[in-house]
């Protein structure tokens, strides 16, 4: 509920402080008087988009500050958990406009964007004219409203997720049928490769290691020879023969030497076992290096093959094995396509079956919703002179989607036996607003209250009809605060709480002043809204009348 609202320094408002109350607030006055700049001054403080300049001449920032109460679990508290802004049972929107056209917003002393105050308004207030701004003239919002009226919720909630599913199955599909499109593309060229590389099956390593054993094999020939004669000038023909004889001879003579040998002795003794591992080491090396000339010839071939293949794919020898696997990948995937297309065309067969089957519950949803809505709207229309008048929900099949598979539009009919049509088409400008004010009866009941505010809704009407206007205006008070600006007698003689607008001039300064009215002058303001500028005593008694109502 909208509690207060302080307006300073804005347009042609020097400072204002109202305090509103539950049930029917009307603001009277003279056309001109400043009404529309209290609509203003408040949607300026809820972030709606509206005037650029309004500053007050002279001043330096005009400023709103707009109070409201929020009941435990009301919607504004979501959207201030959501911003990060501490959720009270006062909620205080303060917005300034410097002269230079910056604007600066704080919620409960935090600043704020106007987006988080858009967020905000959403939740907090409604404004409805004839030229209704929350879709019920538009039939792109029908659907939405009557979802809301219908508590559909869950059901659309059902309807998103099985399109999503949908939506996924289809793209897998579609993804799978172009990646397979692909490979076949180069079908051809993947089953070469398969096979080239398959015949010669290169592995890690093997690059270096062929490598290693040509050098080796073209290097044996040049030492093979010089190693031999080092093998014979070890053997026994060499070193070792001679190493044998002095062993021999010191061992004969050792006996006589009186143990001066002893160390000879030992030391040749030890270089008979070295000379031995020399030995065997040359031995080693002559065997290694005793090879068929084919072979040399074979590990070149493999080389090279293995060279050339990592040339023509563009990676390093020792990736081919790895090459080599990832287009068997593909052509695993190439032989498997046509399985895997048909389980994703069943996958994308019943999350359409899911899908049909969520819009069916949500489309008769919306049908028992809508005979509920136009015999709630049928019960409505008699009270406001409408008794001669139809109104109708329509739903039509429409493309699946998302949202379900209807199209919704409020048609009506104000005569008998016409043809019915869209509202804002159908309807003249008095039985408009009262259809919309009907309407928002009906879809009122059962939410969430929130500040109603009507501009001027009773445009066009009179007498009778207007009467019947304040008394919805007060049936609808009883289930949320409601805000009327207003140039009816009828409908401002509902109101429990009554304010006049009205302009003064001082020292050349024009203002605009919002007043309280209390009984006595509640008669004199109604009076003069039958009556004109000269109050006369039957306007008096008529306006009592209306107060009695």
């Amino acid at each position: 509920m909208l509690r207060s609202l302080d307006i300073r320094d804005l347009l042609i408002i020097d400072r204002l402080d109202l305090t509103f109350q539950p049930g029917l607030n009307v603001l009277t006055g003279e056309t001109g008087a400043g009404k529309s700049i209290l609509l203003d001054a408040l949607g300026f403080a809820l972030g709606w988009r509206g005037r650029a300049e309004l500053v007050r001449a002279g001043a330096a920032q005009g400023e709103v500050t707009a109070i409201f109460d929020l009941a435990p679990g009301h919607p504004a508290r979501s959207v201030l958990a959501e911003a990060g802004l501490s959720a009270e049972d006062e909620l205080i929107l303060r917005r300034v406009n410097a002269a230079d056209g910056r604007k600066t917003a704080w919620v409960n002393d935090r600043r704020t964007s106007g987006e988080v105050l858009r967020a905000l308004s959403d939740t907090l207030v409604e404004l409805h004219g004839q030229q209704d701004d929350r879709g019920l003239l538009n039939p792109r919002g029908h659907r939405d409203i009557l979802d809301a009226f219908a508590g559909a919720a869950p059901l659309l909630a059902e309807t998103r997720a099985r399109w999503r599913d949908l939506a996924a199955a289809r793209k897998a599909q579609g993804a799978a049928e172009a990646a397979l499109a692909a490979v076949r593309a180069e079908e051809d060229y993947l089953r070469h490769a398969v096979g080239e590389l398959d015949r010669l099956a290169p592995q890690p390593g093997e690059e270096a290691d062929l490598d290693a054993r040509r050098r080796l094999m073209q290097g044996a020939a040049r030492i093979r020879e010089d190693i031999a004669r080092a093998g014979t000038a070890l053997g026994p023909q060499g070193v070792e023969g001679l190493v044998s004889d002095a062993t021999r001879w010191l061992g004969g003579a050792a006996d006589r030497a009186d143990g001066r040998l002893d160390a000879a002795l030992a030391a040749l003794e030890r270089l008979a076992l070295e000379l031995g591992e020399a030995q065997q080491g040359v031995e080693d090396c002559l065997a290694a290096l005793d090879f068929n000339p084919s072979d040399l010839e074979a590990a070149e071939e493999r080389l090279f093959a293995i060279r050339a293949l990592a040339r023509k794919h563009g990676c390093l020898p020792d990736d081919l094995a790895a090459f080599a696997d990832r287009l068997r990948e593909k052509l695993a995937a190439l032989d498997g396509g046509a399985k895997n297309l048909s389980r994703l065309a069943s996958d994308v067969t019943a999350a359409t079956a899911a899908h049909a089957a969520a819009c069916a519950a949500l489309t008769a949803a919306r049908r028992a919703a809508a005979a509920e809505l136009d015999a709630a709207m049928a019960a409505e229309l008699p009270p406001l002179k409408l008794e001669r008048a139809t109104f109708r929900t329509d739903i039509t099949p429409a493309e699946p989607g998302p949202e379900g598979a209807d199209a919704v539009a409020f048609t009506v009919a104000t005569n008998p036996g016409a043809p019915p049509g869209p509202l804002d088409r159908i309807a003249s400008g008095g039985e408009l607003s009262r259809f919309l004010l009907a309407l928002k009866v009906c879809l009122t009941r059962g939410e969430v209250p929130v500040t109603m505010i009507f501009d001027e809704i009773d445009r066009g009407v009179g007498g009778a009809t207007a009467d019947a206007v304040g008394r919805r205006l007060r049936a609808l008070s009883d289930e949320a605060q409601v805000l009327v600006v207003t140039h009816s007698p009828q409908v401002a003689a509902r109101g429990a709480h009554h304010w006049r607008v009205e302009k003064r001039v001082a020292d050349g300064v024009t203002t605009s002043v919002v007043t309280p009215l209390d009984r006595a002058e509640r008669v004199d303001e109604i009076a003069r809204m039958l009556a004109g500028d000269t109050i006369t005593e039957a306007a008096r008694a008529a306006a009592r009348a209306l107060l009695k109502g």
